[in-house]
């Protein structure tokens, strides 16, 4: 079997025990089902079969267990990160029958976001070393050469930063690897930080943070109709989100984040289905645009 099809087996193992516990016999019959989706050979004995757990722990870092007493596999504690990793198998595996199933199978086409720096730029991270690398701004001409330290990956919107302390401003800066060129690792080592990402981040929404150190988050109440409160409960606008009311007719929640443009552009996207109720300059920002938007029709 090629390593293509080993591959998109382990995810299917992996799939198939986060949904319930299961016996041999029923991952089998599972792998047999999906080998016809993807016109691959799924048979495996369970000396392959236990073979496949040691690999699973290995590419995923989940652990598979056997309770002996009711004859089944199972998964033991996750790492929320998993999610992404399996996501992206998933899609890898999807693209294993694109050819074959090219008229209902449509991937979203979209110019490259920089994913090819993220090796270097981690393994940069690890070992402490200076990033150098030139970089575009969306609202600027020409690019600027940057040295940076850094301490972190970020992703948003599906985009990919990284933040890090500019050694020419001696600040923390953050950059899109989709904008970032000519990336080289320097031999030129820096020393251990105090910098924390989750609570860097803690209070953004997105990835920009207000350049004042003195800026304080502020809580956001929301106002949605009942449909589109429906996604807002699946899918937080942030970890902060609180449910205060949710009946027929409206769903309301309050977050507690920094005002910034990225706020401002997630609740502009939402359109007549939300209502800012507090605080009232975010009102007044979000009318200031709808008004602006309306005059260019």
């Amino acid at each position: 079997m090629s390593k293509q099809a080993a591959i998109i087996r382990l995810t299917l193992i992996v799939r198939k025990l986060r949904t319930k516990p299961s016996s041999f016999d029923e991952i089998y019959d599972y792998l047999q089902e999906a080998g016809e989706i993807h016109s691959l050979n799924f048979d495996i004995s369970k000396r392959t079969f236990q073979r496949d757990i040691d690999d699973i722990a290995i590419i995923f870092s989940i652990d598979i267990e056997f309770d002996h007493s009711r004859k089944q596999y199972y998964i033991l504690e996750e790492n929320p990160a998993n999610d992404r990793l399996l996501e992206a198998f998933d899609t890898f595996s999807a693209l294993n029958v694109r050819e074959r199933m090219s008229e209902v199978l449509l991937f979203e086409e979209r110019k490259p976001l920089g994913t090819d720096h993220l090796h270097g730029i981690m393994h940069a991270i690890k070992q402490r070393k200076v990033i150098k690398f030139k970089y575009h701004k969306y609202w600027e001409e020409g690019t600027t050469e940057r040295e940076l330290e850094p301490y972190a990956m970020k992703e948003f919107n599906h985009r990919w930063y990284v933040v890090g302390k500019e050694r020419k401003k001696g600040a923390i800066r953050i950059f899109g690897l989709d904008r970032l060129t000519d990336l080289k690792i320097l031999n030129l080592g820096f020393d251990s930080y105090n910098f924390n990402v989750s609570e860097y981040f803690k209070h953004c929404f997105g990835i920009i943070r207000p350049d004042d150190e003195d800026s304080a988050p502020e809580k956001i109440i929301l106002s949605f109709n009942s449909f589109k409160g429906k996604y807002i409960k699946s899918l937080p606008l942030h970890h902060s989100q609180q449910l205060l009311i949710d009946n027929e007719t409206e769903t309301r929640v309050s977050i507690e984040v920094y005002i910034t443009h990225d706020l401002l552009m997630e609740i502009l996207s939402h359109g007549h289905e939300v209502e800012v109720m507090e605080p009232k300059r975010l009102k007044v920002m979000v009318k200031d645009e709808m008004e602006r938007a309306l005059k260019a029709y």
